[in-house]
């Protein structure tokens, strides 16, 4: 009756069989068994989940054998000492890289929203000047024509008169300031073009 090896490795079998790619399986199998379940519980006891977990062990192993197969092990400690050293700084670079990751998305989505919500301001602004052009007719062919001279191509009282059938600035001043009561009135019904009405015009 053929007799079964246990698969039960000192650290210094560890060692050499993972340096060597000797036993390396059964090795693995090892240590798995042996600080899996510690390892885990770091992880899933500092934000991580069971998936973080295992994906992390992975890293760790690949990690752990490359470094042995460098001679950069030397057992100064225990394998178990060394590999909940190396699972803690993986999971932790894990997560800061993720929070920088959660920080730009954070950021991206800040600037989206700030796009759009200016977005749909110039929307709704052009909308509101249109709806004021449109009451505009309302008035009259020469209220309509002072107000857009005026607040629209910033034009000058005295610049106005030219282009008026007025005597001179104050009539012109005298008769603005109707139009723009009368066109006050007429949107006093739309409290939004109301509001863009005092924001836009000024006397």
């Amino acid at each position: 009756m053929m007799v079964l090896r246990k698969e039960m490795f000192t650290d210094a079998e560890i060692i050499r069989n993972l340096a060597n790619d000797q036993e390396s399986s059964a090795t693995i199998r090892q240590l798995y068994r042996e600080n899996f379940d510690l390892l885990s519980r770091y992880v899933q006891n500092n934000s991580g989940s069971e998936q973080d977990a295992e994906d992390i062990f992975q890293e760790v192993m690949v990690a752990f054998i490359q470094l042995l197969k460098a001679g950069r092990f030397r057992g100064e400690s225990s394998i178990r000492t060394f590999l909940f050293s190396l699972n803690k700084n993986i999971w932790l670079n894990e997560l800061k890289r993720r929070g920088r990751a959660s920080k730009r998305e954070e950021k991206y989505e800040k600037n989206m929203n700030r796009e759009v919500q200016t977005a749909d301001i110039a929307m709704e602004l052009q909308q509101t000047r249109s709806e004021l052009l449109n009451t505009l007719e309302a008035l009259g062919e020469n209220c309509k024509k002072i107000l857009l001279l005026f607040y629209y191509e910033n034009k000058s009282m005295k610049e106005m008169v030219g282009e008026l059938p007025y005597e001179n600035e104050q009539v012109v001043r005298n008769k603005k300031s109707k139009c723009l009561k009368k066109l006050a009135e007429l949107v006093k019904g739309n409290p939004l073009l109301y509001d863009q009405l005092k924001n836009f015009v000024h006397e």
